[in-house]
């Protein structure tokens, strides 16, 4: 009975257990994508302009980006605690939002034609309540904030229990949150009808359910202990997840058992944080202290006069008689977030995601309308299409950043150059409307943005440490509402609208008439809407243009951290 009971705690604490976990609550975490879905249904139903569609999609994106509240409570609470905090949201926002929407469907398009649908002045200021764009922004953005609980709680976890595999683990995490939003579109294809609510209440009930589930088991079990040599092999993960964590733990002694078992009691509990903090204080210390003609000695000699420093220094700090400077901490150091906002790598960082991902979401929100303005009238196959690829380049750029950092010592943003390039090619693509275009340019893309999410957070922990990376990551994926805010709320729509106006009216949209104005802004008109590759030509042409502007960003980072990444992997280099 005993040893079964140590066999099931050794299950609890596995780290693949919690990997596999991690894995399905990142699946519930692509809520986000299925909006390209449902657009297009959202801007016919309540007679929005792409204006108002492109400011929810803003609404969306932030709600999935802002994560400043996740990533602090991530460090004073327990993981189940902020995974408890993202169900509450994504609850409460959904719902609400599901259950407004065939209330507001009628009221929005049939309420506001003639006052004689109101009975009372009480519903006039319903219908007017219901169908602002300012409560429909704030409950998508209440929703889909609940995202960034899943993700931080799953990312910290997880890269914790697998720092020597960061690049695939965060790649395939991140990756099942891309394939979740191809699962919910499939769904939301089998489930096609005018009542669009059950679907949104749908989205807001099954992740309650899955992450509730699993939210205890989620959570740093000392991964770093459980390395196994049968680690590096292929992850068959992704096909039979749960049998790894089954065979681990109830197949083989636990490692690490064995293994302290023969340690003696000092080496089993490691230095204590206070230990480290001190030891690296010194080291600083003697950086400051130790004479020029150190550096001039013999290796051997150096390092003899070096630990003599040390060993003094240690006793003043002892006695008092000398007070040591806390230094900052150098790149591959743990960095506080106001730390590395200091940081010009930081900024190289940031704004080569803003540019790159800020791009690749422009298109995934607009994908509905780029898809009907080229004549394919089935959009939901094309924005499962890109959930998939999206899914398959987090995965292969975790694979390969990881690879070029391990095997070549190479700086891990050289792949994030790589897969801007892709997508300047994908937008091009988009941009020339050639038959089958839309294909190549999804699959370009997708794979592109996809493989950002694997490489950004996986470089940050790299370059800033793992003490800080709630706030270090989520501050980072401010970079995605940030280029949707420009690219989508004001560069796209603009342009499709204009192209829209022109269609219908003929002449500039300048001259469009003051009453056509007027009953459009009260919802009287059908939405514009736009046909040809014209739409949305310069809008591709801009985001080509801008990602290639973020692979200059990620070289000039590659080259700012060569040294970086020789100093990390360089010396394990095979």
């Amino acid at each position: 009975m005993g040893c079964l009971n140590q066999r099931l705690s050794s299950f609890l604490n596995n780290r693949w257990l919690v990997f596999v976990a991690a894995m399905w609550i990142q699946s519930c975490a692509g809520i986000g994508y299925l909006f390209g879905s449902i657009s297009p249904a959202i801007k016919t139903s309540l007679n929005y302009n792409q204006r108002q569609v492109a400011r929810l999609g803003v609404a969306k994106d932030l709600g999935d980006s802002v994560g400043f509240l996740a990533g602090s409570l991530s460090e004073i609470l327990p993981l189940w605690a902020a995974l408890l905090i993202g169900v509450i949201q994504n609850f409460v926002g959904y719902g609400w939002f599901g259950l407004l929407s065939p209330a507001e469907f009628l009221f929005c398009h049939y309420g506001l034609i003639s006052e004689s649908f109101s009975l009372l002045s009480f519903l006039n200021w319903f219908e007017l309540s219901i169908c602002s764009l300012s409560v429909m922004c704030i409950l998508i953005f209440i929703g889909t904030n609940g995202e960034t609980y899943f993700n931080t709680a799953a990312l910290v976890s997880c890269v914790q229990n697998f720092p020597k595999s960061r690049g695939p683990v965060v790649g395939i995490l991140k990756g099942f949150a891309g394939l979740g939003g191809a699962i919910l579109t499939q769904i939301y294809a089998v489930m096609h009808s005018p009542d669009h609510a059950s679907l949104i209440f749908m989205v807001a009930v099954g992740p309650t359910m899955v992450v509730i589930a699993l939210m205890f088991i989620v959570r740093p079990v000392g991964g770093h202990k459980q390395i196994r040599p049968s680690d590096g092999h292929p992850i068959v993960i992704l096909l039979i997840p749960i049998l790894i964590p089954v065979a681990l733990s109830f197949s083989w002694e636990p490692r690490t058992s064995m293994e302290e078992a023969l340690l003696p009691e000092s080496q089993k509990e490691g230095p204590s944080k206070s230990e480290d903090r001190d030891e690296d204080i010194i080291f600083s210390e003697i950086e400051d202290e130790k004479p020029n003609e150190v550096d001039l000695l013999p290796a051997s000699e150096r390092q003899k006069r070096i630990a003599q420093l040390q060993a003094k220094l240690a006793q003043a700090a002892a006695d008092g008689a000398v007070r040591i400077k806390k230094r900052r901490p150098h790149r591959g150091e743990d960095f506080t977030l106001m730390e590395a906002l200091i940081k010009a790598d930081f900024w190289l960082i940031f704004f080569s995601l803003l540019l790159g991902s800020g791009s690749g979401l422009t298109v995934i929100d607009n994908l509905g309308q780029m898809s009907q303005s080229l004549g394919y009238d089935n959009t939901h196959v094309f924005v499962s299409m890109i959930s998939i690829w999206n899914f398959l380049g987090r995965v292969g750029g975790g694979y390969f950043s990881e690879k070029i950092v391990r095997d070549y010592a190479y700086p891990r943003p050289i792949a994030m150059a790589g897969a801007q390039v892709i997508m300047a090619v994908g937008h091009f693509f988009f941009a020339m409307g050639w038959p089958g275009a839309m294909y190549v340019g999804t699959l370009l893309v997708g794979l592109g943005y996809g493989a950002h999410w694997a490489i950004v957070p996986a470089a940050a922990s790299e370059l800033f440490g793992l003490k800080k990376f709630g706030a270090l990551y989520n501050f980072l994926t401010l970079a995605n509402p940030a280029g949707s805010l420009v690219f989508s709320g004001l560069i796209a729509s603009s342009i499709y609208d204009r192209e829209a106006e022109k269609q219908a009216h003929g002449r500039h949209p300048g001259q469009r008439s003051l009453l056509s104005s007027f009953s459009s802004f009260v919802f009287l008109d059908d939405p514009l809407k736009c046909d040809g590759a014209i739409c949305f030509f310069l809008t591709s042409m801009i985001m080509s243009g801008l990602c290639i502007i973020a692979v200059v960003l990620s070289m000039i980072l590659v080259y700012r951290t060569k040294t970086v990444y020789t100093h990390l992997y360089g010396r394990t280099r095979k």
